[in-house]
């Protein structure tokens, strides 16, 4: 190593930013998901293992890089998964912590320029070296960086499979990257009272890196990304001003975005190529590469009705509330306050940087109508606000009653300063963001293949089934006799290619019915408007697609047992709607476990004993919030078929095992109504044992 590159990492910045590092990723560590969990974390495990394509955009770096994480011989694959994500949020802290170093050698900057500026014959004259290693500026870059890690979000993807740490370490790089360029220039500008910067090139690799860096992210999450561009473009007008962006420098970082972006996303065709597990959206030519990219298949959620983004609003303020510590208690958005205050009258450019962070960020935010990670999509302005509560510190700590203290008492009030909000946040954070007994999806869908007959089908419409089973069937190779098929995938093109390797007895038994369906759906993706313009076509595509599920049904159950999730029973949509009325009207539904199973005969059938995996669900091991997936979708299965079980019981007249199935819906909601009324009504039941049987 060179000794200028030793002597930059032996600066005290980098010693709080280590030290922010270890402590994170220990954290991270220990509160790690054990296995697969819910939401798209079975799916995103499968291709990255195997090289695929997930979901759109693709997440192409995040692919590469975990791919690679999957290969480290320690723990499951899960685990290893899990673990890349920890890795990316504890860098990221540590990163935002050596942002905030550099935004405080800045403020060093601007104030020196200013103080220039007021004098005469300021021009002959250079600014000093912006170097200040005071625990004023390094102990709130540290309580920031803790801040971060500590916070609800980056620390709850941190311990599961997902994309959103990593797209927080690539804006932490950009960040850090073009705050350095920006700080290197004013520190060798020979400023003058001119209100035109002079132009230095420098330093431009740190802005060409940058470039390089922001196409990279966007291979990851690009919306987010994306959405820095105003804010950036700021930062660069205020350091270099308006010609910069008419100059070769400008089209340099460009074209090297450009590049980066067209080499990362590369890794799409290439993968399709290959004909991976999961080859969502097959973007193997350029339309279906740029539908892919653009992620067309979500455009629907994109909402910019004002009722809308006024709901989404109010729910950004709950999920800004909790961020940081408990909601009664908002000390770092006070911190945050004072440090907007701060920077709005010492260093505007700064404080229009974080301000377009936050305002662009939370713009989009509202417009997109999704519910599962809806957070993470808020991510560019947690770290924002993070920033700004640092240079509120900062300012606490340079007040004059502070400066007049005595060494204890100045000790005593730096201390509670400097760890009172990331203390707040992992006191308040912990009971949610600790995944160490997270066997939830696990245990949801060994619950579910406990339930089934060798060979069976089940059919579902719930993403929290079909995303762990991915999981389970591919990584884990548990219960490779079943069929698992996920309608709502039924609706792309390249689903099929999966069920055909995945389940090929499946296909071929249905294969007129399903390559009638392939054809139609063929075209209406060519051609989707002119399906929604043609009542006609739309009804022979849904009849298509009807008729090829009640084939699955009616001929896998020759064969062996078919099954239905309870959400299936319960759709609005017309499709699904018909196809629940047919179901019911052919089959008598048995509740199974956490499925039903699909009976030809009305009679009694024995459901068999039942016996649930519930690690974490209702132990009080692993907390959720109500909006939570867990608290939203996977609690009301497990009480709804309990019910459901008891119900069958008691319509057939066996009180004592109804009364078994309430008293363990009860057990997961003691405030559940329904079982509250079922067991009463079997107790009843079992004081008349005479009672006839309907």
């Amino acid at each position: 190593m060179e000794p200028s590159v030793l002597k930059q990492l032996l600066k005290p910045e980098f010693f709080y930013s280590g030290a922010v590092f270890f402590v994170s990723l220990l954290l991270y560590t220990f509160t790690l998901a054990p296995t697969v969990t819910l939401v798209d974390s079975g799916e995103l495990i499968v291709a990255a293992h195997f090289l695929g394509v997930p979901h759109p955009p693709g997440f192409p770096l995040y692919m590469v890089l975990t791919h690679l994480a999957s290969l480290v011989p320690i723990g499951n694959i899960a685990q290893r998964i899990h673990f890349a994500s920890a890795l990316f949020a504890a860098l990221a802290a540590a990163l935002i912590t050596l942002v905030i170093a550099e935004f405080f050698k800045t403020r060093v900057c601007v104030e020196g320029q200013r103080k220039l500026k007021k004098k005469r014959g300021a021009q002959t004259k250079r600014l000093p070296p912006a170097v200040n290693s005071s625990f004023i500026t390094l102990l709130p870059a540290f309580a920031a960086g803790l801040l971060m890690a500590f916070s609800r979000t980056l620390w709850s993807y941190a311990t599961i499979a997902e994309v959103y740490t990593l797209n927080a370490l690539l804006i932490a790089v950009i960040f850090w990257l073009m705050i350095n360029w920006r700080r290197r220039i004013m520190d060798t500008d020979r400023r003058t009272a001119s209100k035109r910067p002079p132009i230095i090139r420098d330093h431009d690799w740190l802005l060409y890196l940058a470039a390089g860096v922001f196409g990279l992210a966007l291979g990851v999450h690009h919306v987010t990304v994306a959405l820095m561009l105003p804010a950036l473009a700021l930062l660069v007008w205020t350091t270099q001003g308006p010609q910069f962006f008419v100059s070769r420098r400008f089209l340099y970082a460009a074209v090297l975005s450009f590049a980066a972006l067209i080499a990362v996303y590369s890794y799409l065709p290439i993968s399709a190529s290959r004909a991976p597990i999961i080859n969502w959206g097959d973007p193997h030519s350029l339309q279906a590469i740029w539908a892919h990219i653009t992620g067309k298949q979500y455009q629907v959620f994109l909402s910019f009705d004002a009722k809308v983004a006024g709901n989404q609003l109010i729910e950004f303020g709950k999920l800004l509330l909790r961020e940081f510590g408990p909601w009664w208690f908002p000390v770092a958005l006070g911190l945050a306050i004072v440090g907007f205050a701060d920077l709005l009258k010492r260093d505007r450019a700064t404080f229009w940087f974080l301000a377009l962070i936050v305002i662009s960020d939370v713009a989009y935010g509202v417009s997109y109508f999704i519910a599962e990670d809806k957070d993470a999509y808020y991510l560019p302005a947690f770290i924002a606000l993070a920033i700004a509560s640092a240079f509120g510190l900062r300012t606490l700590l340079s007040l004059r009653f502070v400066k007049r203290e005595s060494p204890i008492a100045l000790s005593l009030v730096t201390a509670v300063l400097i760890l009172l909000a990331p203390g707040a946040a992992l006191a308040s954070n912990w009971p949610f963001d600790n995944r160490r007994h997270y066997f939830i999806a696990h245990d949801y869908v060994e619950n579910i293949l406990g339930s089934m007959e060798r060979g069976g089908l089940l059919l579902t419409l719930d993403w929290q089934v079909a995303s762990p089973m991915l999981y389970a069937r591919e990584i884990e190779h548990l219960r490779p006799d079943v069929k698992v098929v996920d309608i709502n995938l039924l609706r792309r093109l390249w689903y099929f290619d999966y069920l055909n390797r995945a389940y090929p007895d499946l296909i071929e038994r249905s294969h007129d019915k399903v390559n009638s369906f392939v054809a139609e759906l063929r075209q209406w993706n060519n051609d989707p408007k002119s399906y929604a313009n043609d009542t006609n076509l739309t009804q022979r595509i849904a009849s298509k697609f009807q008729n090829m599920i009640v084939s699955f049904v009616t001929k896998e159950n020759e064969v062996a047992p078919a099954y239905v999730t309870n959400d299936i029973l319960f759709q609005t949509e017309p499709e699904e709607k018909e196809l629940a009325q047919w179901l019911s009207k052919q089959y008598q539904l048995v509740p199974h476990g956490l499925i039903f199973k699909l009976e030809k005969d009305r009679g009694f059938r024995d459901p068999g004993p039942l016996s649930l995996q519930t690690r974490g669900l209702a132990d009080g091991t692993v907390k959720f919030e109500p909006d939570d997936v867990v608290s939203l979708k996977l609690l009301p299965v497990y009480k709804t078929m309990l019910v459901n079980r008891g119900r069958y019981f008691s319509f057939f007249n066996q009180p004592e095992r109804a009364i078994e199935s309430f008293t363990n819906a009860l057990a997961l909601d003691p405030k559940l109504e329904l079982a509250r009324e079922g067991l009463s009504e079997s107790l009843e039941k079992m004081r008349k044992p005479n009672g006839s049987s309907p």
